[in-house]
């Protein structure tokens, strides 16, 4: 979130704000309480401890040990070649990246995995990096509770393999003044 303000950060383990989403991006271990379910089931969120710890089996994450920090910055000003590109906007906007640019060329459909927690950590950007694909995330309580993500925002998270598409896509569909190509009627 904060760069999409412009800030450039690299983020070694103890820079991370969130240990559950460090361990999700493989900088930090799981703390126990989060892997038992225990931290989730106490803050209220899920009806039974067993019910937690599934959500944290079940997510996307990286060995623990295989990233050593992240890299993050607004795109237009990154120094290094990125792994995932991640895009906050509205539905609408959102709409136009899953699953319109994602599907233009090659045609199907995409499936969305998600859950209401690890929004930017596990599923913007571990799922991407992990599955080559386009990933759709409502933000989750810890980002939605620590950044300015607007209640009417959501997240993208584009494998940089993907971006080239994706943006030719959005050219041919949108343009350059971001005014529809689409006819209707």
């Amino acid at each position: 979130m904060r760069a999409r303000r412009g800030e450039k950060l690299l983020l070694t383990g103890d820079k991370h704000a969130c240990p559950v989403g460090g361990s999700a991006l493989g900088i930090l271990p799981i703390p126990d309480k989060v892997k038992s379910g225990e931290f989730h089931f106490n803050i209220g969120m899920f009806d039974t401890l067993e019910a937690a710890r599934k959500m944290i089996e079940e997510r996307p994450q990286l060995e623990c040990g295989s990233i050593v920090a992240t890299a993050v910055s607004p795109l237009s000003e990154t120094k290094i070649k990125p792994d995932v590109v991640i895009v906050t906007g509205t539905p609408e906007q959102m709409y136009w990246l899953l699953p319109v640019a994602a599907t233009f060329f090659q045609g199907g459909k995409m499936v969305v995995e998600m859950e209401p927690f690890q929004a930017s950590c596990a599923y913007s950007t571990v799922y991407p990096y992990l599955h080559d694909t386009l990933s759709l995330s409502i933000g989750c309580f810890g980002c939605r509770k620590s950044t300015d993500l607007e209640p009417s925002e959501m997240l993208v998270g584009i494998p940089a393999s993907k971006l080239k598409e994706v943006v030719a896509a959005l050219e041919r569909l949108v343009g350059p003044r971001g005014k529809s190509k689409i006819k209707t009627g």
